[in-house]
């Protein structure tokens, strides 16, 4: 008997953390199981020292479709029980990835959709899709809403009236438009995901990593605020960093002109 392939692949290297979700024949669908093993894959990034990136991306056909519908049947009268365990996990989640102090590179192909996938999406730092992702909510066409943070991120990152229209009539988004509306950080052919966002974990690894962290927080906590309430956070994180080991190091090395070698102290 044939030992089943775990939901979530996780492998760490070189300050890179590379998430993999493992369940093509689903469209890595995220139900209860798979949502408990992403959080489980994203906590063990949190507790590693050494993670200062982190890539995550699909198996198989698409990076996701969202909710496994096909289980999501299966609960019968008991799904409205059971959606809110997969929600509550789902938030852990996107929690989970914000509060890591390495940004997220997501990488999409196929679609990105659901209220889980596209909020997936909506919780990287960095999002690279190909040029024949797409990008789709759905929630309505099956009587549900979006979950994940959408209704906050989406509406932030494309604006009010395009995630009014995608969250309402279930448009689907090419990846071109995706990225002229804010949705994406850059397209690339298919063969080129992975080597990007190689290049950019490692470029961001090799970063000064309690800066970038600090910079992480800074913009996600922003998200809704006035400048007015932002400034003395800034500048209280300025003055943080400005006394590491890091800080005086990307000084020397600016007027050395050599490159700096940072050590997250």
């Amino acid at each position: 008997m044939s030992t089943p392939a775990p939901n979530v692949l996780l492998d760490i290297s070189a300050g890179v953390a590379r998430l993999v979700m493992n369940r093509p024949d689903t469209s890595n669908g995220l139900d209860v199981p798979f949502l408990r093993d992403l959080h489980e894959a994203i906590m063990a990034c949190h507790r590693h020292p050494d993670v200062r990136a982190v890539i995550l991306r699909g198996e198989g056909k698409n990076f996701s479709g969202g909710g496994n519908v096909k289980d999501f049947l299966a609960q019968g009268e008991n799904l409205p029980h059971y959606l809110r365990e997969a929600t509550s996990w789902l938030q852990l989640v996107v929690t989970g990835l914000h509060r890591l102090a390495a940004p997220v590179i997501v990488a999409v192909h196929g679609f990105a959709a659901g209220g889980g996938g596209l909020g997936l999406v909506c919780s990287g730092d960095i999002v690279v899709g190909t040029e024949g992702s797409r990008y789709v909510s759905g929630v309505s066409r099956v009587g549900m809403a979006p979950d994940a943070g959408v209704s906050v991120t989406l509406a932030q990152l494309v604006g009010l009236r395009l995630a009014q229209e995608m969250l309402l009539t279930n448009r689907v988004l090419t990846a071109a438009e995706a990225l002229d509306h804010g949705l994406l950080t850059r397209v690339v052919a298919e063969d080129d995901l992975v080597p990007t966002v190689d290049a950019l974990a490692a470029e961001i690894a090799a970063a000064p990593p309690l800066a970038i962290a600090g910079i992480k927080r800074l913009l996600w906590e922003g998200l809704g605020s006035s400048v007015a309430a932002r400034l003395s956070e800034e500048a209280r994180t300025v003055a943080e960093l400005s006394g590491t080991a890091d800080s005086l190091e990307g000084l020397q090395a600016v007027v050395a002109k050599r490159a700096p070698s940072f050590k997250g102290a």
